[in-house]
């Protein structure tokens, strides 16, 4: 009896290391988890939360004391400049939110309701001003509807007027280039939304006796409600911290974003930052009001989703009458692409007076590739915004990983910190950068990063890192956790596993999000023209100095090169990564 137990003390014995190896492992991975976490709150804390805690701080100080003297003044009924700017502002995003519901949703469900000659083509180039930066759009803008522009021009010529009619300037004017350039949000969301539309709902209305206005007031447009407002969501943030068409053409007409400009360039930082906290603190309001508004509004299909269905036109009137609009309004949205060509092909010193351009030439490319002084600035924002995107990349793959995989306290602190650029205009991220790197900090290895060529970099990743974020974490929600657990207890490591299953899986969103990422910086103004220095003059720069000095030609050219990689950017991701991932930014 004594020999037969004698066996199970050893096999108790050589089983001992294996619970301590679980608990290892166990250990190893939930340290790993805290200590990438720990990186990356590192990072946000430092380039997001540390920025923005100056600011606050400043806003409270007038000569290095602390005071209310900012926002007494900001709020001051003696100089209501701030505030109007103020009122401008919100009027300004309000009604273009409205003007731009208006247009896309009613494209949208003009395009996927009927069927007629050209229709896919014409649904095609509605998105077209999506290729146009912001300040690309306003300077062709400008030449085509401004005080000296082409239209102006022609009806001026054509009814023999003493001057143009009109010219496009102040609110009239921005409110035109934000609807022309904003109102793709709507019909691209709420697209997207009726491409799940259960059309039997709509059909059971109808056999219910329900009118078709009443079938679209009560049926169709609350299961499209989230699309509405997440896209006024997005357009009311893009409008507010719109910068370019204000600096361009506002004149008079201020909106807050322009008084922190001001602020800046008259050296008064306090009050810049007062204006920068009262923007922020706006947006972020309007983001966690339309949030909750859209959490407590759930409307769900009960069927099948398999979209609204496309009817055919066949009377022969409505069919030419739907063509004849689809090529008018293809031709209205063109015309700003067709102007900027038109004008990098002007040779300069060659239209002076003349309603158009006497003479079309090539010169104006050939200066691209031949002139140093005209290539730096594109050779300037394609290493800026390749650095910016490379260290995103990394930080998206990691945080990424944490936000959708990982299980630790903070999470959600870690997703509000990741998400905030994304609620704040460039002016604010640029002025807070101003602010906090204005100083030898251990984060910056004791530099003064103000002044130097790596803030530009730095602002690009702060301002367009959540968009990679966010197309690598709708990948990694696709990703079964089973398949890491597989790899793990099969014996990989935890890099192979990232290297041979994560990786390969998230690759279509990472690389869609660095695409995006890149055009994003490649184009962007309003960060660019507060922080840049004379060594990394960007591209947007480039322009608006060959602008101030009337190189038109020259100015146009770097606007098409600009358009150019942002339509290859948009036709590698709708054609290898499909149409989602190009909506994957909004």
């Amino acid at each position: 009896m004594a020999g037969l137990n004698d066996p199970q003390p050893q096999a108790e014995t050589r089983g001992l290391p294996r619970p301590s190896g679980q608990t290892w492992s166990k250990f190893w991975a939930v340290g790993r988890t805290y200590l990438l976490a720990a990186v990356v709150f590192a990072v946000l804390l430092s380039c997001i939360g540390y920025p923005l805690l100056q600011t606050v701080l400043l806003s409270f100080t007038r000569d290095g004391q602390p005071s209310l003297a900012n926002y007494r003044d900001f709020f001051s009924l003696s100089r209501p400049v701030n505030l109007q700017a103020l009122g401008n502002s919100l009027y300004l995003s309000v009604v273009t939110v409205v003007l731009c519901a208006a247009v896309g949703a009613a494209l949208a469900l003009f395009y996927h309701r009927y069927r007629f000659p050209g229709s896919q083509l014409f649904s095609t180039l509605v998105i077209t001003p999506i290729v146009f930066p912001p300040l690309v759009s306003v300077v062709s803008y400008m030449w085509l509807f401004g005080e000296g522009g082409v239209v102006p021009g022609l009806i001026r010529d054509i009814f023999g007027l003493s001057k143009p009619p009109f010219g496009l300037s102040g609110f009239g004017g921005i409110l035109l280039i934000h609807v022309y350039t904003q109102f793709i949000y709507f019909y691209l969301l709420v697209s997207a939304a009726l491409a799940r539309f259960d059309h039997s709902l709509e059909e059971a209305a109808y056999v219910l006796g329900a009118s078709r206005w009443y079938t679209l007031r009560r049926v169709t447009v609350p299961l499209l409600l989230p699309a509405f407002v997440a896209a006024s969501l997005i357009v009311f943030m893009v409008s507010m911290s719109s910068f370019a068409a204000p600096y361009m053409l506002g004149g008079r007409f201020r909106v807050l974003s322009m008084q922190i400009f001001v602020s800046k360039l008259n050296g008064d930082m306090d009050m810049a930052a007062a204006q920068a906290v009262i923007l922020g603190m706006i947006c972020i309001l309007v983001v966690l009001a339309l949030r909750a508004y859209e959490g407590r509004s759930q409307y769900t299909f009960a069927g099948k989703g398999l979209g609204i269905r496309a009817v055919p036109i066949t009377r022969g009137s409505a069919r030419h009458l739907a063509f004849l609009g689809g090529v008018l309004l293809s031709l209205v949205l063109m015309l700003p692409h067709i102007m900027l060509v038109i004008i990098a092909l002007v040779p300069q010193g060659t239209w002076t007076w003349q309603t158009l351009p006497p003479v079309l030439a090539f010169d104006n490319f050939r200066f691209l590739f031949t002139r140093p002084d005209l290539w730096l600035p594109v050779r300037n924002s394609v290493l800026m915004a390749g650095i910016a995107t490379v260290a995103g990349v990394i930080f998206a793959l990691v945080a990424s990983y944490l936000l959708t995989k990982g299980r630790f306290r903070g999470r959600g602190l870690l997703d509000a910190l990741v998400m905030v650029p994304w609620a704040l205009p460039g002016t604010i991220i640029a002025i807070s950068m101003i602010i906090a790197f204005n100083r030898p900090l251990p984060t910056t290895f004791g530099k003064v990063l103000v002044g130097t060529v790596w803030m530009l970099p730095l602002a690009y990743f702060i301002n367009f890192m959540p968009l990679i974020v966010r197309a690598t974490s709708a990948s990694l929600q696709q990703l079964d956790n089973s398949l890491i657990e597989s790899a793990l207890t099969l014996g990989a490591s935890w890099f192979t596993v990232f290297r041979r299953v994560i990786l390969p899986i998230v690759m279509p969103g990472v690389l869609s999000g660095a695409l995006l990422m890149f055009v994003q910086a490649f184009g962007e103004f309003t960060m660019s023209i507060l922080l840049y220095v004379v060594d990394n003059r960007p591209i947007s720069i480039g322009i608006l100095e060959r602008m101030q000095f009337f190189e038109l030609g020259e100015a146009a050219v770097l606007g098409v090169l600009q358009v150019v990689l942002m339509m290859i950017v948009l036709i590698i991701t709708r054609r290898y990564l499909g149409a989602r991932a190009t909506q994957a930014f909004f």
